[in-house]
């Protein structure tokens, strides 16, 4: 996962704080992702420095707030609607995006879903010439399958119940003290969002690596 694409997502909503961006990044992804709140910081201060997010300001208590530039939210929803991805991250990249886009206020998710349609229909048709190419290639079949099968149930979930149960504003949830890491919620106490049951589609699948894919 891209901590670093997925932080400028969130912040595509508006300004927020860290310990926010870590609880925002666990719900909007169903907790398919365990990152540390020293990251979350580290990431932040490294998108600072490179003019992708800069200050806010802070609260009413004094925990900085960021948001994004001009060259940060270009860099987001190019990332969000982008299908490329490193090779053996291609199923978590399409989870992570389209559970990402399910939540925002203002995605196009259908058309997230139809560039992936399309991503994955191409790699399923691919050409083979050596024997490793073969295996390769029924390799990014049956994953290519996989996907196309849970865009179709990520498409009638959404399509099946009204926006306002996906797509959400940032949590004003409080922290006790500034960086300090949330304490772990016991699962019974965790609501069964829609987001979660989208997630939850993405995890009965098994899956190969593609580790020769491109």
């Amino acid at each position: 996962m891209s901590v670093r694409s997925n932080l400028l997502v969130i912040l595509t909503i508006g300004p927020a704080y860290g310990f926010q961006l870590h609880g925002e990044l666990q719900s909007r992804t169903a907790g398919r992702r365990t990152v540390n709140v020293g990251q979350i910081y580290g990431t932040l201060d490294r998108l600072v420095s490179q003019g992708a997010v800069e200050s806010a300001g802070t609260t009413h208590d004094g925990l900085p707030l960021y948001r994004l530039t001009d060259a940060g939210r270009a860099e987001a929803l190019t990332w969000l609607s982008d299908t490329s991805s490193p090779v053996g991250e291609e199923w978590n990249d399409l989870v992570d995006r389209v559970l990402l886009a399910s939540s925002l206020p203002h995605s196009d998710v259908p058309a997230i879903i139809a560039g992936y349609r399309s991503r994955w229909q191409r790699t399923r048709n691919g050409a083979a010439l050596t024997g490793q190419d073969r295996l390769a290639a029924s390799a990014a079949s049956a994953l290519a399958a996989a996907a196309l099968a849970w865009l179709d149930e990520a498409e009638a979930a959404l399509a099946g119940v009204s926006a306002g149960a996906f797509r959400r504003e940032l949590s004003h949830a409080r922290p006790r003290r500034g960086r300090r890491p949330a304490a772990a919620v016991p699962a019974h106490q965790v609501p069964h969002s829609s987001v979660q049951e989208l997630a939850a589609l993405g995890q009965h699948v098994p899956l190969p690596r593609l580790d020769g894919e491109r």
